[in-house]
């Protein structure tokens, strides 16, 4: 815990097991962040080292208004500053490891993110070479028996052309896996309860191909998402509110074109229901009370 809810000491971390990262530097002060910005360039990422989230405590810098915007935002807690990174693809992998030191690894995943917060991810990662695989199960090994972890862990990386650079691990099962409940042989939920509880792990092979898509803010009719084969609803019982992850739809299928096919059909539903829930409250904004 003391790693993972510190950025800085999570990259520090990472390095030392020879795992890269992104350049970085520690901010304490308002000099520090123009120290920070000639060494790195721009842009660069302004991020809290403790307590962010879903894109929360983050600032992209261009300009010294936006360094001066973030600086003030910050309100003089520890920060990170971090070379901006022109990735390819966000990708992460779910590890796990047993009390008895076995770990298991599921397939690479690749994620998209609009505003901060995960909307989708597909399993494996479509376009993936094996190098890529291997640079990022090695590193996931690496950091499991640094620190005699046990139980579920995700890593995030960019793939900058095919070079893996790490963002940020978190120690607990992770939105990026939820595809795992009907698309591995063994969830990354039912891992980490045989891990704690000293059983044998489950395999993490996948069944066929696999998607994820977040539901944030609103919630399409259930029946209508389940008229798509091969999907699976998983509501989470909170109220709805902008930006709120509100449960997730995944969908399995026998090969990537089909599976495009069954996501594609999804994003409509769900992008149909966030129009009608705009302008529901547009309408709502506009009646005289």
């Amino acid at each position: 815990m003391k790693v993972s809810q510190d950025r800085l000491a999570e990259k520090q971390f990472a390095q030392g097991l020879g795992i890269e990262t992104p350049a970085f530097v520690p901010v304490g002060s308002r000099s520090d962040l123009a120290a920070g910005l000639k060494s790195l360039g721009r842009p660069a990422v302004l991020k809290t080292r403790r307590f962010g989230y879903d894109g929360r405590g983050q600032w992209l810098i261009r300009t010294d208004a936006d360094a001066d915007a973030a600086w003030a935002s910050l309100n003089h807690v520890p920060a990170i500053l971090e070379a901006f990174v022109p990735f390819d693809r966000e990708l992460s992998i779910i590890a796990v490891r047993s009390r008895q030191g076995l770990m298991r690894c599921y397939s690479l995943i690749e994620n998209r993110h609009e505003g901060g917060i995960l909307r989708q991810s597909i399993a494996p990662a479509p376009n993936l070479a094996a190098t890529l695989t291997s640079q990022a199960e090695a590193a996931a090994q690496a950091i499991l028996s640094e620190l005699s972890y046990v139980g579920v862990l995700a890593i995030e990386f960019f793939d900058v052309g095919g070079r893996l650079l790490f963002n940020e691990m978190a120690p607990r099962v992770h939105n990026s896996g939820h595809w795992s409940i009907e698309g591995a042989v063994t969830s990354q939920f039912e891992n980490h309860l045989r891990a704690i509880l000293g059983w044998e792990l489950g395999e993490a092979a996948n069944r066929g191909v696999s998607a994820m898509l977040n539901l944030i803010g609103t919630t399409p009719p259930v029946e209508q998402l389940l008229r798509v084969p091969g999907a699976h609803v998983h509501l989470y019982g909170k109220a709805p509110r902008p930006g709120r992850k509100l449960g997730h739809v995944t969908v399995i299928a026998e090969s990537n074109d089909e599976l495009q096919q069954r996501l594609g059909t999804l994003r409509e539903i769900i992008a149909s229901q966030d129009l009608h829930q705009a302008a529901h409250q547009a309408e709502q904004t506009s009646t005289p009370s």
